[in-house]
């Protein structure tokens, strides 16, 4: 055998031993994170009432549209109304601001929104993977501005961290 046919040979046979342990295994990889069994092909979201004890009115709505938008975009799953292989729902627990960066003579600097949510979902394809968990995310703006000044601008940015965190503790598998 000459030097060629051995390179060869042995080239061949480094692919092999990488390649066959993986023979009959099924990995689904894709450019949005998104890691669904091949038997999952539906998705609902269920309507987020907001429970918390300061309220946003469009909250609910935002959240609700903002997770359906999300699992649109980046998942190949069609939604259902009611009985998706995968099924989102709960409520919006918390929106509140407290005070941070406390300075002299006890004023904050900056104030922080925080807005929770409770999801309960539920893999009907595979009970194993099923929760019920409070996700969190907070933006801190100035003190010297209300919170009716910045609420526009910093609950889409809260609500975007919010469905990043869902998504990849449902679909990303994190």
């Amino acid at each position: 055998m000459n030097k060629k046919n051995t390179r060869r040979n042995l080239c061949l046979l480094a692919f092999l031993m990488m390649v066959v342990p993986f023979v009959g295994c099924k990995i689904n990889y894709s450019f949005t994170g998104a890691n669904i069994s091949a038997d999952v092909k539906t998705f609902t979201v269920f309507y987020f009432p907001n429970r918390a004890k300061l309220i946003n009115p469009t909250l609910s709505s935002d959240f609700t549209e903002k997770l359906k938008e999300k699992l649109i975009r980046q998942t190949s799953l069609r939604e259902e109304n009611e009985t998706g292989d995968l099924v989102f729902e709960g409520q919006i627990t918390g929106y509140e601001v407290r005070p941070m960066a406390v300075q002299k003579d006890d004023m904050a600097a900056q104030n922080r929104l925080t807005i929770t949510v409770r999801v309960k979902y539920t893999n009907n394809k595979n009970h194993d993977e099923d929760f019920d968990k409070t996700f969190s995310s907070f933006e801190d703006f100035s003190s010297s501005l209300s919170l009716n000044d910045v609420e526009s601008s910093i609950v889409p940015e809260i609500l975007e961290k919010l469905m990043e965190d869902i998504f990849n503790a449902t679909i990303a598998n994190w």
